[in-house]
């Protein structure tokens, strides 16, 4: 597959079952990541990979980060959302003081990083969607995963075989987008 098909018809599957990728194939899903832009080589991200039990043990780490009166359905669920995939990469931004590299730009290059991922993914044939919602953003599981305070996850990416043919590529028009400046008086 070329760059320009797999930029064109990534679609996320988000119904994803075993096999998770291989050893080969993980080694380009991260050697892929690591092209990210990145101003300065500051190499701002890191990635942890979770696989068989420990995608249960996330589970119960993001059900204990849930408020103390949480329903036996917000649990569970909880406790169930790392068991969509074979293979979770959590996605890290490691933010560094830098005099001409602002912190925003960093976190920006590892989010390129987890776009870099999903794009070798699609171009390996493997299935693979971004996910967060809000305990990707939360304290108590960012210490669970062992994040330093310079540390903040960027995205839950759940990767393996999809369950079903993928859904067609959303056609947008690029004109709803994009605009010459200055506007045209």
């Amino acid at each position: 597959m070329d760059a320009l098909d797999a930029l064109l018809n990534r679609v996320s599957a988000p119904r994803l079952i075993a096999p998770a990728p291989d050893t080969a194939q993980r080694e380009l899903l991260f050697r892929a990541a690591l092209r990210a832009p990145d101003h300065g080589q500051l190499r701002p991200w890191r990635f942890l990979t979770i696989e068989g039990a420990a995608r249960e043990q996330l589970g119960e780490l993001l059900a204990q980060a849930l408020p103390a009166d949480a329903s036996p359905e917000a649990l569970s669920k909880a406790r169930a959302m790392p068991l969509r995939a074979p293979l979770l990469v959590v996605v890290i931004a490691r933010v560094q003081a830098h005099a001409k590299v602002p912190a925003q730009e960093q976190v920006i290059a590892a989010g390129c990083a987890a776009h870099g991922i999903l794009l070798a993914a699609h171009a390996q044939g493997i299935g693979a969607v971004w996910r967060t919602g809000e305990l990707a953003y939360n304290a108590q599981v960012a210490a669970g995963l062992g994040l330093a305070a310079d540390e903040q996850v960027i995205a839950f990416l759940y990767l393996g075989t999809p369950e079903r043919e993928l859904r067609a590529v959303p056609q947008v028009q690029v004109g709803d987008f994009v605009r010459a400046w200055p506007a045209a008086q």
